[in-house]
C-alpha cells in the first residue's frame, strides 16, 4: 500500500506556500519551526520529490512542488467541505447570518424568521441591522451569508446571486399635516420640512435623488439613524418623512402617509454569494423569502 502524507502536512505545505518562509509559516501553523521543518522533509520523503529548495537565505517552492500545490490545495478543500456536509447531513446545526438594511427596519424581517426557525429547527439565523456598506462589506468577507438591499450596482454577477422578492413602495410620512386627499404630489412635499436619514445612509442619497430627478430640493430640518426615530420626530412636529410603506403597516400605522405623485418605490434584493459553503442553506431561506412575497 503505498504511504500517504498526513492532513496536517498538507496543511502546513499550504501555509508554507503563502509565506515562502519557514519561521512565518510556523508561525501561522502555530508549531516550532525545527517540527515545521520536519513536517516538510518527511513530505518530501513520503511523495520522492524535492518540493521546497532552501538555502541558509531563503527559501522557494519547486516546479514540482508548485504543481503537487495547486493539486493538494484542491484536494484539501474538498476533504474540508465533505467534513462539513457530513456534519450537517447528521444534524449539526446550521448557522445563517442575515443582514437587512437599518433604513428599512428589522421589524417585518423579524416576524419572518420567527416563522422560519420554527419550520426549519435546524438552521439558526443570527440577524445583523445595519447599512449599506457595512452590509455589503460584511458580505465580501464572508461575516453575513445573505443581506437584503436595493442596490445591485457595481456587484461582480459571476461572485455574486440575487433574488428579487418585493417592490418596496416608499410615502410620504405626515400625521400632522393635513392634505385633504390619500395623495401628495412631490411639489406639495417641498411646501413642508422633510426629516431625513443619516446622510451617510443609502438611503439619504436615494431619496435626495429622487428630488433631484424632478428638480426639487426640500429644506430638511432633521436627520436620524433609524426609521423609529424619524416616525417619532414627524409624530411630534408638522414635517414629513418618505418611509417604507411595508415599515408603516408592520408597526402598526395604516394612516398618517400618503401615496406620493411620482410613484417612488425601490427594488428589494437578497443577494448572497454563489461559492458560499451554505449554499443549499441559503436557498432554503431564499425561497422562503421569495415564496412568501410572491405566492403564485
Amino acid at each position: 500500500m503505498i504511504e500517504l502524507p498526513s492532513i496536517q502536512q498538507l496543511e502546513n505545505f499550504i501555509i508554507y506556500s503563502q509565506f515562502k518562509d519557514f519561521a512565518l509559516a510556523a508561525e501561522k501553523a502555530g508549531i516550532t519551526q525545527s517540527a515545521f521543518r520536519f513536517q516538510m522533509k518527511k513530505l518530501e520523503e513520503t511523495v520522492g520529490i524535492q518540493l521546497i529548495t532552501h538555502n541558509n537565505k531563503n527559501s522557494e517552492l519547486t516546479d514540482d512542488g508548485k504543481l503537487f500545490l495547486s493539486k493538494v490545495e484542491n484536494i484539501v478543500e474538498q476533504l474540508r467541505q465533505a467534513v462539513k456536509d457530513i456534519k450537517t447531513s447528521g444534524g449539526e446545526q446550521v448557522c445563517l447570518s442575515v443582514g437587512a438594511l437599518m433604513s428599512l427596519g428589522d421589524v417585518l424581517l423579524d416576524q419572518h424568521l420567527t416563522y422560519f426557525k420554527k419550520y426549519n429547527a435546524n438552521i439558526k439565523i443570527n440577524l445583523s441591522n445595519l447599512e449599506a456598506n457595512s452590509l455589503l462589506s460584511r458580505l465580501e468577507d464572508g461575516s453575513i451569508d445573505i443581506i437584503s438591499t436595493f442596490t445591485l450596482e457595481n456587484l461582480d454577477e459571476n461572485e455574486y446571486e440575487n433574488i428579487f422578492f418585493c417592490n418596496e413602495r416608499m410615502v410620504y410620512y405626515a400625521p400632522n399635516i393635513q392634505n385633504g386627499s390619500n395623495i401628495i404630489n412631490i411639489e406639495e412635499i417641498c411646501q413642508y420640512p422633510l426629516v431625513q436619514y443619516s446622510p451617510y445612509y443609502l438611503m439619504y442619497e436615494t431619496i435626495q435623488d429622487y428630488f433631484k430627478k424632478y428638480n426639487y430640493s426640500p429644506e430638511i430640518e432633521a436627520w436620524f439613524s433609524t426609521p423609529y426615530a424619524i416616525m417619532h420626530y414627524c409624530q411630534q412636529n408638522q414635517v414629513g418623512a418618505v418611509l417604507s410603506e411595508r415599515l408603516l403597516n408592520a408597526m402598526g400605522f395604516y394612516d398618517g402617509y400618503y401615496a406620493i405623485d411620482p410613484n417612488f418605490s425601490l427594488k428589494c434584493h437578497l443577494l448572497y454569494k454563489k461559492s458560499n459553503p451554505k449554499y443549499k442553506y441559503i436557498k432554503i431561506f431564499t425561497d422562503y423569502i421569495d415564496k412568501l412575497y410572491n405566492k403564485k
